[in-house]
């Protein structure tokens, strides 16, 4: 049967065609398909790779879905929609998982994104510095309490203070920070 007749099956002709596995329907359908899901991935930072990967999971799910009887027709453009939506939410599931954003290059980030980016690898510099020009026993004790999670209790035994002295030393050493941080800034 030529491919130009699928166009003029009904939902529910193609949904009976596809509960069927005919080979031609599906791969009509696959194909028809295709470049509209290809055309929104690369619209959202996706490469080619993904997009085959990601169709094939798409289709998939909706061969599935057809065959079991969990999609059900509302109208004649139903499975266009269906079999977008599934890639749509996959897509999405993808862009905000952790593996994807460690593989999206910096410099294919948009301008204002880079920008904060290095607004933020400036301030973080900056803070190292402030923290660098702090005491010792500043140093010491805001690495205890902020990074190693060091209770006063447990501080106050380490420095030999009162749990009081050791909460006071905490808040000057912050403010030290802070004015040295200020500084910084400024330059």
């Amino acid at each position: 049967m030529p491919k130009d007749t699928f166009e003029t099956f009904s939902q529910e002709k193609l949904i009976e065609a596809i509960r069927q596995n005919d080979e031609n329907v599906l791969k009509w359908i696959y194909q028809k398909y295709y470049p509209k899901i290809q055309q929104m991935v690369l619209a959202n930072s996706g490469n080619m790779e993904q997009v085959k990967d990601l169709y094939q999971e798409a289709f998939l799910s909706f061969w599935t879905n057809v065959k079991s009887g969990k999609f059900q027709p509302e109208n004649e453009s139903a499975l266009a929609g269906y079999i977008y939506q599934i890639a749509k939410n996959k897509w999405m599931d993808m862009v905000r998982s952790v593996a994807f954003k460690r593989t999206v290059h910096p410099d294919s980030l948009p301008d204002f994104i880079q920008e904060e980016q290095e607004d933020k690898e400036v301030y973080i510099v900056q803070i190292e510095g402030a923290f660098a020009r702090l005491g010792e026993n500043c140093k010491e004790l805001l690495t205890r309490f902020y990074y190693q999670k060091q209770s006063l209790v447990v501080l106050s035994d380490f420095f030999g203070w009162t749990e009081a002295t050791t909460k006071n030393n905490k808040y000057r050493c912050m403010e030290k920070l802070r004015i040295s941080l200020k500084s910084e800034t400024k330059q």
